[in-house]
């Protein structure tokens, strides 16, 4: 049996106010360790809720969460890092102050730093861009250098929230082989937040399909891919299966979230 990394236990979570918003739940979810999982669903179905709940970023308003055997409560546990969809960098630092960022921030060993910053640099491919500002950049290597700045805390678990949303498709594609390779070399866990099917499809060794508001796991779809795959699978024929069952999944769910 694969050993468990991250565990949701009977988790929901209510928005309060005068209308009560039940966004997620109840649910449960074993990601195992070194796993590639994503999560699609309807728009509104709390996919990134299911995020912030897992890294801690809030609380479940019922259920448990363990991350490596412990509670998962009020902080981003060590040993998870979080990509966002939302351009994260500095705009005042250069691209090698904005990875080094987390490291300073936490009083590591200026040697270290510098080691681990030359190293995700090189990997995401930006050492020519160094010392270069994100107004400089497009929006696909500013998102590199969000990865990157993940890439550096060396996490265990990396948590990442429609990353490449604000992509054109090509480049989705690409950054999508970017991510297969760091999720390689590192061995990290992976839970990835998507609207997307094909990159689901593509990246995934589990996919998490939701329904539509208060979300909940109506499939869950195992696509058998070998671990060095890459954006070539796309032009296996059982790359349209998957696709499909995914697609046949979710878009009766879909259809409620537009109220259809």
């Amino acid at each position: 049996m694969p050993e468990i990394h991250a565990s949701m236990r009977g988790i929901t979570r209510v928005y309060p106010g005068a209308k009560p918003v039940h966004a997620l739940g109840p649910l449960n979810l074993d990601i195992a360790r070194g796993e590639f999982f994503a999560v699609v669903g309807p728009s509104g179905c709390g996919k990134s809720t299911l995020l912030d709940v897992l890294a801690g970023l809030s609380a479940p308003s019922e259920g448990t969460i363990a991350f490596e055997g412990k509670p998962v409560a009020g902080q981003v546990p060590d040993g998870i890092g979080v990509v966002f969809q939302e351009d994260a960098s500095f705009p005042w630092l250069t691209v090698h102050d904005n990875v080094a960022f987390g490291l300073r921030r936490a009083g590591v060993d200026a040697g270290e730093i510098a080691r681990r910053v030359e190293y995700a640099i090189g990997f995401m491919g930006l050492r020519d861009f160094a010392k270069a500002y994100p107004a400089q950049l497009s929006g696909g290597m500013r998102q590199r250098v969000c990865i990157a700045r993940t890439l550096v805390l060396q996490p265990r678990m990396i948590l990442l929230d429609e990353p490449f949303g604000a992509l054109d498709q090509q480049t989705r594609l690409l950054m999508g082989d970017e991510l297969l390779r760091l999720w390689r070399e590192t061995n990290a866990t992976v839970l990835l937040i998507t609207h997307a099917l094909d990159e689901a499809a593509m990246l995934s060794d589990r996919v998490g399909v939701m329904s539509a508001r208060p979300g909940r796991f109506i499939d869950l779809v195992e696509t058998g891919w070998p671990k060095d795959r890459d954006s070539r699978i796309v032009s296996d024929p059982a790359f349209g299966a998957v696709t499909g069952r995914l697609w046949s999944s979710l878009r009766a769910e879909s259809m409620k979230a537009i109220g259809r």
